[in-house]
């Protein structure tokens, strides 16, 4: 297939999938955007409405005053509404009353009287004076059964609180206008496409000369010939042809490797000095007490080298890996629960407690090992950085499609000049009480792990003190 056809398809494919994205995306928002438009709505008619039942209720005649009798009257209406080509023919809102102790004393469809509401959240929060809201199905198994319930206080004319009022309105009375918007979206992104296919067309032809400009620099370069980089095209051409000659260096792997050993170099260097002068502390027959410090310190650095080399050559390998070799459900409540019993000597020790919650049908799709490693790494932290008799939590919770693992401690908290640092190899922060250096390259791996899983890491100070590490996956 020409290249040129294959750019057009490629470039068409791309657009025609973020446009779906997009349109997706949008499609997918007309209906909360709506529900939102109408629980804005029902914030000032419940707030309205309150201030009209206010003498019915000091009364003690709302159920059979003259707010009841101009809500009935209402409800038989007739509105014979067009809204953008929707007809409306009746009022859908639903009301009713309940006092101060959550008992309905009024309900506009006559169902709910004496029922308690005490503990249904429109009720109880309006009550406590705060915003009380609440979407409630009919029908469990229904979307379309839906209905938002507004509540406001109902108070008298010398302020006190006399009950709740709430307003209802089902969430079927706006799925119309959802709809149409749905089509119009999809009518517009039918056009997006036809244009992008035109303007994909063009950029196929420039992009192509480009790229043959290009690949004949590529040949010249595994020639051994000085060509000047192609410049014509623009500064992006010219900024690609100097990434193709980085590109050439990288794979021949001497950036890599130097790397790798100028930086594993530099960490030995610290662990070996402490072992040749132990060593040549122990030649001269020290004290026995200074001897078995002496031999500690041997095992102790000796312990840190081999820590230090098992970890990079993890991490060289996870850097390699496309995808997690083993891939299965996880349940990360479960995974979490092991890694709290896995550390138990350790906090154990540090007079730590350790608590785990969360759904237990959290689940995500990845190898349990590196997810356990690198969670593991998380708590790891978290203990090191605890005072003793401190408390460590693990959440798990959902945020859109991605669950999320959360490590949280009640220790000092991370300093603000570490933390664009935290994820650099071999960076790490003394302990708070005096104890060694990690290695600095846990946090590393628990990034590459998230990477591994299309996940992700974040590290913060919790606003109430303590640190917070956030691993975010996708849900399986």
């Amino acid at each position: 297939m020409n290249i040129s056809v294959r750019l057009f398809l490629g470039y068409f494919l791309i657009v025609g999938v973020a446009a779906w994205f997009v349109l997706n995306i949008f499609s997918q928002e007309v209906k909360p955007g709506v529900r939102q438009g109408m629980e804005e709505t029902l914030v000032d008619t419940a707030n309205t409405l309150a201030e009209l039942a206010g003498p019915d209720m000091a009364s003690g005649h709302i159920a059979n005053g003259a707010f009841a009798t101009a809500v009935a009257a209402a409800a038989k209406r007739l509105p014979q509404a067009s809204i953008s080509g929707v007809d409306k023919q009746s009022v859908d809102l639903r009301i009713y009353v309940a006092d101060t102790k959550g008992t309905v004393v009024y309900d506009s469809e006559g169902k709910a009287v004496g029922a308690d509401y005490a503990n249904w959240r429109d009720v109880a929060r309006a009550l406590r004076g705060e915003y009380g809201a609440r979407s409630t199905r009919d029908d469990p198994e229904d979307e379309e059964t839906s209905a938002m319930y507004v509540a406001a206080p109902v108070r008298g004319r010398d302020g006190r609180l006399l009950g709740v009022l709430t307003v209802s309105k089902p969430v079927s009375s706006v799925t119309p206008y959802a709809q149409r918007a749905v089509r119009r979206i999809k009518r517009g992104g039918a056009v997006l496409l036809a244009v992008s296919a035109l303007i994909g067309l063009g950029f196929t032809l420039w992009l192509t000369w480009s790229l043959t400009r290009l690949r004949n620099y590529a040949h010249g370069l595994a020639n051994g010939e000085k060509l000047p980089a192609p410049t014509s095209g623009g500064r992006q051409l010219s900024e690609l042809a100097s990434a193709l000659q980085t590109m050439r260096e990288r794979l021949d792997g001497k950036q890599y490797v130097e790397q790798y050993a100028q930086t594993l170099t530099h960490e030995m260097k610290s662990p070996l000095a402490a072992i040749r002068g132990a060593a040549e502390l122990l030649q001269d027959n020290p004290p026995e007490a200074d001897r078995a410090r002496f031999i500690a310190n041997i095992r102790q650095q000796s312990e840190r080298l081999q820590t230090v080399i098992d970890r990079l050559l993890e991490l060289v390998r996870l850097e390699h890996l496309q995808r997690p070799e083993k891939q299965q459900r996880v349940r990360l409540r479960e995974l979490a629960e092991e890694v709290a019993s896995t550390c138990a000597t350790r906090l154990a020790a540090r007079g730590l407690t350790l608590a785990v919650s969360g759904p237990a049908s959290a689940e995500v799709l990845g190898d349990p090992f590196l997810l356990r490693q690198a969670l593991g790494n998380l708590v790891e932290n978290a203990i090191d950085f605890s005072a003793p008799g401190g408390k460590i939590k693990i959440d798990v919770e959902q945020r859109g499609g991605q669950w999320n693992l959360s490590v949280r401690d009640h220790g000092s908290g991370i300093p603000d000049y570490a933390l664009p640092r935290l994820f650099e190899r071999f960076f790490s922060l003394p302990r708070p009480d005096g104890g060694q250096r990690g290695t600095g390259l846990g946090l590393v791996l628990v990034a590459e792990i998230a990477k591994l899983h299309r996940g992700s890491t974040v590290l913060s100070n919790h606003g109430e003190g303590g640190a917070l590490a956030c691993l975010s996956l996708p849900a399986a």
